[in-house]
């Protein structure tokens, strides 16, 4: 696996993420689940899936923690233990892997394992899991990736916020089109896990190839919205939406010059007009995802 994620990235995106998740797909996951539910949370990063999952399911679990990068794995424990402490519940540490959160409803134990995602599923410990689950890492792998994946689960699959390609930035632009087809394309190219990334055809490719396994499979949209004027979607959120807006048009701009050949001018322009529309609070972005839930047949 060759990508990299910026902490402070990550933590700007946790709000958006986290509205933008499906509600009802995530309950639909938490409902099968046996009484303390054991995770495996592929791609972890600083942890953002499990602080949205745990609350919702209120009760004992176990997660393990999977991802390349050993500075977020730790960013994650501190994360986790911070927002923990902050509303006034105790946490432990059994050991120097191992947190426990201890939230009303029962014990959160939460361990890390550092591991290359392009070997999955070798090396995962999928004998210990109910559940497999993962956020904004599908559309980085390849399809043999995802075959071989489907192949050795028997327990659910979750994978939140896989983008579709729909993006749509307000107002428009002449140049719209130009830096989408560049942020398409590259989207496609190899991330690290065998071959070309799925991008936009992530959402297509899981359903096809869980449901050739036998899973059922279903998918509900989780499309970023962001507003650079008007009502803040929840307190404070008012500054980190020009914070937000401002690495979009910065990461669909890079994107699209990654792809240019001819050293478009039109890209330049794009960005220097995006840029002053964030400025101005002028700008606003609708980001397509789509979040997908593979359950095994005849599991309940």
């Amino acid at each position: 696996m060759s990508e990299e994620f910026d902490p402070d990235w990550l933590d700007l995106r946790e709000p958006f993420d986290a509205m933008a998740r499906s509600a009802a797909l995530a309950d639909r996951l938490l409902a099968r689940l046996p009484a303390r539910p054991r995770f495996i949370d592929l791609g972890a990063g600083t942890g953002s899936l499990l602080r949205f999952l745990a609350p919702r399911l209120g009760r004992a679990q176990a997660w393990t923690l999977v991802d390349a990068d050993r500075v977020l794995l730790e960013a994650a424990f501190d994360t986790i233990a911070d927002r923990a402490e902050a509303v006034g519940w105790t946490i432990s540490f059994p050991n120097k892997r191992t947190l426990l959160v201890h939230a009303p409803g029962g014990a959160w134990r939460v361990e890390s394992l550092v591991a290359d995602l392009a070997e999955a599923p070798r090396g995962l410990p999928l004998a210990n899991a109910d559940a497999v689950v993962s956020s904004a890492l599908c559309d980085l792998v390849s399809r043999a990736w995802a075959e071989r994946l489907a192949g050795a689960l028997r327990v659910p699959f979750y994978a939140a916020l896989c983008v579709t390609g729909r993006d749509r930035f307000a107002p428009p632009h002449p140049a719209d089109r130009v830096v989408a087809d560049g942020f398409r394309r590259d989207q496609g190219r190899d991330k690290g896990f065998g071959g070309a990334a799925l991008g936009a055809r992530a959402p297509a490719v899981l359903a096809e190839v869980f449901a050739a396994r036998g899973f059922a499979v279903e998918g509900a949209p989780s499309d970023w919205e962001v507003r650079g004027r008007g009502p803040a979607p929840m307190p404070g959120m008012g500054e980190a939406a020009g914070r937000f807006l401002t690495e979009l048009v910065l990461g669909h701009a890079e994107a699209a010059r990654r792809q240019d050949r001819r050293g478009d001018r039109r890209i330049e322009a794009w960005l220097e007009a995006r840029l002053d529309q964030v400025a101005e609070r002028r700008l606003s972005a609708r980001i397509g995802h789509r979040d997908l839930l593979a359950l095994p047949q005849g599991k309940g």
